[in-house]
């Protein structure tokens, strides 16, 4: 069956935006709004992981009680199951509760192949993003959205929200540093969920060959991304709650030094520290652990640095706490241990340069401006939620 390409999106809201008012339901929990077009089909594959709930139950489970004719499930980093680490592959299995098949998109393949995608009538996508550029899972979705404009099926994106959709903020990723975490244009943190982000996407001409993808979002009701709302399974091992998520934009750039961000304790992206005391006076110990189980970055010894746990301050993107490491190194040309995955993460060779030149973090923001100004005048255009 062949379809013109077209953007279907399923407002809940008409004219002008109206107060918002009620309890938030997501995409997936708005069942009457997808159950009838899914059941036309006859075979349906989903991409979701242990975060993909309608209510209390997988959404997985509920497709399948409901009738629907899922073929197969499409796992992204981190697993179907949602605790595999950082960085290690997926591998293909079966799920023991409903017997279907689990493909992963991300081991032999991130993106679905053509053989993986051989009749399907339609492809279902449901993650939990949390909105920051290096976060895989906008990658996983351009891929998908690709494979199904390839295969001339829609693909249904259940919206959720975007726990960092308050703000816009980061330098915008430079073309020449495309990679699997920035694959896209657009800021660190860019303040769209990813129905919103999909349709930016499709809109841009962002696929490969200006492929468009037949789009239907089932938008959420009553979300409004000025308000805070704690996610209630949590997205991949390492972002364990609400004040992981909001440090994770600042703090994923350690990732490229040899400063431990507390994988391997049940503190990640909460404390950030080295086997050095004079990076600070708290001290943790990564261990092998579920979700870090691979040696975590300096394993079974004492970290010196910092607890962020109750930090309020920064509650946005910041470089504060990488420049206040940098500033307190031994070896400042040495501090940024691996140069192309920072150059990766920022999104230009750039950051590093201003960084390691000892700007400050004012100097460095101003040079974002003119890029994100572009942005969050292109963005209005695709957002669909007050």
């Amino acid at each position: 069956m062949r379809f013109v390409f077209a953007i279907i999106v399923v407002f809940f809201t008409l004219g002008l935006p109206k107060k918002i008012s009620g309890q938030l339901k997501t995409g997936a929990e708005r069942t009457t709004e997808y159950f009838m077009a899914l059941s036309q089909y006859q075979s349906i594959g989903v991409v979701a992981h242990a975060a993909s709930r309608v209510g209390n139950k997988h959404l997985i489970d509920t497709l399948l009680g409901a009738g629907i004719k899922v073929k197969a499930i499409f796992a992204p980093e981190h697993g179907f199951r949602g605790d595999i680490e950082a960085g290690k592959k997926v591998f293909d299995q079966k799920d023991p509760t409903s017997g279907l098949p689990i493909i992963s998109l991300y081991g032999k393949n991130k993106k679905p192949s053509p053989e993986q995608m051989k009749g399907l009538d339609a492809m279902v996508f449901d993650l939990q993003d949390v909105g920051v550029r290096f976060y895989t899972y906008i990658s996983t979705l351009h891929y998908v959205m690709e494979a199904c404009a390839e295969a001339e099926i829609p693909l249904y994106v259940l919206d959720r929200p975007n726990p960092n959709g308050d703000y816009v903020d980061g330098p915008v990723l430079e073309s020449a540093f495309r990679s699997f975490v920035g694959m896209h244009p657009i800021p660190v943190v860019y303040g769209m969920t990813l129905g919103e982000l999909a349709l930016m996407i499709n809109g841009e001409s962002w696929l490969q060959g200006g492929k468009k993808c037949k789009l239907e979002i089932i938008p959420m009701e009553n979300y409004n991304r000025n308000e805070w709302k704690e996610l209630p399974v949590k997205p991949s091992p390492n972002l364990p709650n609400g004040q992981s998520i909001r440090l994770y934009p600042s703090l994923c750039f350690f990732e490229a030094t040899q400063i431990s961000v507390g994988r391997g304790t049940d503190m990640p992206f909460q404390v950030v520290g080295a086997p050095d005391s004079s990076f600070g006076n708290f001290t943790f110990i990564p261990r092998s652990i579920p979700g870090a189980a691979h040696h975590p970055l300096h394993e079974d010894k004492t970290c010196y640095g910092l607890d962020l746990r109750s930090d309020s301050t920064h509650r946005r993107f910041t470089l504060y706490f990488f420049q206040e490491f940098l500033k307190r190194s031994r070896d400042k040309n040495r501090f940024i241990s691996h140069p192309d995955f920072f150059d990766k993460l920022a999104g230009n060779a750039t950051l590093r340069q201003q960084l390691l030149q000892g700007l400050s973090e004012e100097e460095i923001r101003k040079s974002w401006e003119p890029a994100l100004d572009q942005f969050r005048n292109k963005r209005q255009t695709y957002l669909i939620y007050p």
